[in-house]
């Protein structure tokens, strides 16, 4: 087995890729990546590809045809992770608005206190966001409170991206089952987690907005969310295969 995997979905990151590769190659735990790329026409995969090579089998390359949305790209770095034998997989962004000197707390809350998924939270300590229109951040918060609300769950950070994963949650979710494609997928796999009674704590971060490149957010995102919730409540409720 082999122990950290980090996933870092991509489209049109060429400013910040070959940055954050760095970053996480050269933390002192040893995280291997993998890169969903979705066609980013940027050409960040062909960063990723050098990268390969400055760091032979630390740096791995998925390509996509399209712009097939997050949740997929995770989906499908999980399945990869699995095959390869990873005992946690974990997610993050690839603009540095989750800071790489975390993955070693997250993976440490699973690896050593026993958690069995780990949520970098920007709401267990305040409001820990940096650079965020006031709107966006109440937007967020409210988010949270209103997905606490409606499914039970505790967590005060339920939109979250970034995640480590023990391998036995990934593979008690049926991965193929998962509906959501944008942000609502981050909050669909923590409530299924939370159904399946794993054990799930937050870890403080402080989230930074993105400094270069452009925001994949968009209204449809939060639509999706706001609806996808109920839905996935009233799943819990009158389907016994849900998950």
């Amino acid at each position: 087995m082999k122990e950290a995997l980090v996933i870092i979905p991509t489209y049109n990151e060429i400013e910040n890729i070959a940055s954050i590769i760095d970053a996480v190659v050269n933390l002192q735990d040893n995280f291997d990546i993998l890169i969903i790329d979705d066609n980013s026409p940027d050409g960040t995969a062909q960063v990723v590809k050098d990268k390969m090579a400055q760091y032979p089998g630390r740096v791995h390359l998925e390509q996509r045809e399209g712009k097939l949305g997050l949740g997929t790209a995770y989906i499908h770095g999980f399945k990869w992770g699995l095959k390869e034998g990873y005992l946690y997989i974990m997610e993050m962004d690839a603009d540095f608005s989750h800071n790489p000197q975390d993955l070693p707390r997250l993976l440490n809350a699973c690896k050593e206190e026993g958690a069995d998924m780990s949520v970098g939270s920007r709401y267990i300590t305040g409001v820990n966001v940096v650079n965020w229109p006031m709107g966006r951040v109440l937007m967020s918060y409210f988010a949270s409170a209103y997905v606490r609300f409606v499914t039970g769950t505790n967590l005060r950070d339920t939109t979250a991206g970034f995640v480590c994963y023990s391998r036995k949650v990934l593979e008690a979710i049926n991965l193929d089952k998962i509906q959501f494609k944008g942000y609502a997928f981050q909050i669909e796999m923590k409530f299924k987690a939370f159904t399946k009674k794993f054990r799930i704590v937050e870890v403080p971060i402080i989230f930074i907005n993105r400094r270069l490149g452009t925001s994949k957010m968009n209204s449809g995102i939060f639509g999706e969310a706001m609806f996808g919730v109920i839905k996935l409540k009233l799943q819990s409720i009158f389907s016994k295969n849900w998950i």
